[in-house]
């Protein structure tokens, strides 16, 4: 998990609302920060998730997702966005050499969709273009801990994220200065053990947390998720991806950068 936080004394607007099963949060300084512009984009994002939520929640019996895990929505009538999320998941599983994957193994042997692991970071990378859209304001747009920053001038004043310790939610292990680009952190300390290797389809040991800094929030969520899944292989295999930077807690409490 991680917060962004400024130290500019130019005014900062918040919010936050509770979408995708998740808290998703505002950060807006500058010229539209909190004014009738922003919030009609603020709205825009709401509505945005609102609707991927709506496609890819296994909490929904009526999302696409829990009706094709039902068994009644097939794969060739795949709305535009479940393809989309599906080639991604596919790019993931064989740059992860498959401890990433979308499907996973479900009751008298049939196959189930968990598009978790990308819909997240891909959803808020999405709607935050309502964001970087408005002129003259920086913007950080965060969804369950992982966050998309933009600052309008590229050489401004970052934002700083906070990366939560994940033995000690309460305290920080790093801050992040973040300008146009992305950091995600996967890791069991808020929702329990819920990432896999899907090579093995048990959950990763020896590391307890892993911060992807990337351009976007679609690659660096997959990408801390696909690094967590390799647990004691999760420093080596984030090391050899391209442009990424971040870092490794592992379950002893040491600390590697990527």
């Amino acid at each position: 998990m991680s917060a962004a936080r400024t130290t500019s004394r130019a005014a900062t607007w918040r919010d936050v609302v509770h979408v995708m099963g998740l808290p998703v949060s505002v950060a807006l300084r500058g010229r539209h920060a909190g004014d009738d512009v922003a919030r009609a984009a603020w709205a825009q994002v709401q509505a945005d998730l609102r609707e991927v939520d709506a496609v890819f929640s296994r909490y929904r019996d009526d999302s696409w997702v829990s009706r094709h895990n039902a068994g009644r929505a097939d794969l060739a009538d795949a709305p535009r966005e479940v393809r989309e999320v599906l080639a991604l998941a596919e790019e993931a599983r064989t740059a992860s050499e498959g401890a990433f994957d979308v499907w996973r193994p479900g009751p008298d042997g049939r196959t189930l969709l968990d598009t978790d692991g990308v819909v997240k970071g891909w959803a808020v990378h999405r709607a935050s273009r309502h964001l970087v859209e408005l002129p003259g304001t920086d913007s950080c747009l965060g969804g369950g801990g992982d966050v998309a920053c933009w600052t309008a001038d590229p050489g401004g004043e970052p934002w700083l994220i906070g990366i939560e310790h994940p033995h000690d939610p309460a305290s920080l292990v790093a801050h992040v200065p973040c300008r146009r680009g992305a950091v995600a952190t996967s890791g069991a300390a808020h929702r329990g053990q819920h990432v896999v290797d899907a090579r093995s389809g048990r959950p990763p040991t020896d590391v307890a947390s892993v911060t992807v800094v990337a351009a976007d929030l679609t690659a660096a969520d997959i990408d801390a998720t696909a690094a967590y899944a390799h647990g004691p292989g999760a420093l080596s295999w984030l090391r050899a991806r391209p442009d990424r930077g971040g870092l490794v807690v592992w379950a002893d409490g040491r600390v590697d950068v990527v």
